[in-house]
């Protein structure tokens, strides 16, 4: 591998980490370069999924305060996350290689369609959480304990004083969340059996469902978000690792960026305008699609 090479794919790494912790979708930049480098699709994409693991959770790690929040959802989600992990992965081997290259243009156009329709999603999940009542599905997380936290009372005409948590601290403030239920754990299982085949625009896939299905809270949820796409990774990159299809020096250069794309993105990446980080992606997802097709 020339050094050029090297340094695009460390490039590359460290911006689908950063991408994966804001938005995810960061192996539709990673995925492509590899491509353009001469790598066969499956070991591609098997060395992409090795390489972004070390990068979710350093994401991941850096929304520690907002997964808190989800953190008895943790087990039973990461579960059904690591189950289609693995049923997604074997698909991958044991599909002809020439299923993967007829599918992944259709899963990558998929996944833009998802990335060009995520605020309109997200602006729907926020007029649901603001427009959301007593006596909805939805509960309220416990009253905290805390004697720092202030509590204001509010009251509608007609209706007993109800108290409500106002914690000061931004990172543990409480919202409104689903019971979880089958539906939960078999949306995850199926994100996870996607991510474990190909990936792309899985964080975004992932959003999608737990701001729906768990909490209309998108910080919240983009923490847990960031775990259980790092299980689906990890365990699918174990099968690929078993299965001896992984070219490990490129995995290795986007294992060191993604961690260092995910740790500045969580940390700073909040002010980076959406509508960039969404240009960049379908560009670089168009140009695959097209590289793969034509």
């Amino acid at each position: 591998m020339h050094l050029l090479e090297a340094v695009q794919i460390l490039a590359a790494g460290a911006a689908a980490g950063a991408i994966n912790a804001l938005v995810g979708s960061g192996t539709l930049v990673t995925f492509p370069v590899l491509l353009a480098l001469g790598y066969p699709p499956i070991v591609a994409n098997a060395s992409n999924a090795v390489g972004l693991v070390p990068g979710s959770f350093a994401a991941a790690y850096g929304y520690r305060a907002e997964v808190a929040a989800h953190r008895r959802l943790l087990l039973p989600l990461g579960a059904s996350a690591l189950a289609g992990g693995i049923v997604g992965a074997l698909l991958l081997l044991a599909l002809p290689a020439a299923t993967f290259r007829a599918v992944v243009p259709v899963l990558i156009s998929a996944a833009l369609i998802l990335i060009v329709i995520q605020p309109w999603l997200v602006r729907s999940l926020r007029r649901s959480s603001t427009a959301r009542r007593p006596g909805t599905p939805y509960e309220t997380g416990p009253e905290p304990t805390d004697p720092g936290t202030r509590h204001s009372t509010t009251r509608r005409p007609g209706t007993p004083y109800e108290t409500r948590p106002e914690p000061t601290d931004p990172g543990t403030r409480h919202s409104t969340t689903r019971r979880p239920g089958p539906a939960l754990f078999t949306a995850v299982f199926a994100a996870g059996a996607y991510g474990g085949y190909f990936g792309a625009a899985l964080g975004v896939l992932l959003l999608g469902l737990l701001g729906i299905l768990v909490s209309p809270n998108l910080q919240q949820v983009n923490g847990l978000k960031n775990i259980l796409a790092g299980i689906a990774n990890t365990v699918a990159a174990l099968v690929f690792v078993a299965a001896g299809v992984v070219a490990w020096l490129p995995a290795a250069l986007i294992a060191i960026g993604s961690v260092a794309g995910g740790i500045i993105a969580a940390r700073y990446g909040r002010r980076l305008p959406d509508t960039v980080l969404r240009t960049v992606i379908v560009a670089i997802g168009l140009t695959a699609v097209l590289r793969m097709v034509l």
